[in-house]
């Protein structure tokens, strides 16, 4: 199942996720520090929430962080990533980064007005975190390899 990511800027992140469980009836699915998120089956979207004010979050709150289509599979964002190069997008891959207090294979496009899309899968979950939110820049170091998409390197499919 694939469902559409959003996520969002917050000045004070217990105030929204309250706000948020009563709006959509559900807990939130993980929630650290600055952070939470929430899986929500109807409608099928992954909210996530970032603490602004903590200055770990990209942005000011109140403000769309990124948008995201969650999907099941590595292979999955590899097609994804090799569609979106066909339709000369540009998109930008990243494998086996930690973001969102999640490990996560995924490849990056902006829309015209320089809105970040992510298409990703998270492979396992992260019990810390370097930096909230994600961006086309590497969360973590090392491990992280950003590879346009057409170099022979591409997402290998495979997680340690």
């Amino acid at each position: 199942m694939s469902r559409v990511q959003l996520a969002l800027n917050v000045s004070d992140i217990d105030a929204a996720v309250a706000f948020y469980s009563k709006l959509f009836g559900a807990e939130p699915a993980k929630r650290r520090p600055g952070y939470a998120n929430f899986a929500i089956a109807e409608p099928p979207l992954k909210l996530v929430l970032i603490e602004a004010a903590t200055g770990r979050g990209h942005g000011v709150a109140g403000a769309l962080n990124h948008l995201g289509v969650e999907v099941e599979s590595p292979a999955e964002v590899v097609a994804a990533a090799e569609r979106l190069s066909l339709e000369e997008l540009s998109p930008v891959v990243q494998t086996s980064t930690t973001c969102c207090y999640a490990l996560q294979d995924k490849t990056w496009v902006d829309d015209p007005d320089g809105a970040p899309w992510e298409i990703y899968t998270v492979l396992a979950d992260a019990p810390e975190e370097t930096e909230l939110g994600c961006s086309t820049e590497p969360c973590v170091t090392v491990e992280d390899q950003v590879i346009p998409v057409g170099s022979p390197a591409s997402i290998s499919g495979s997680c340690c």
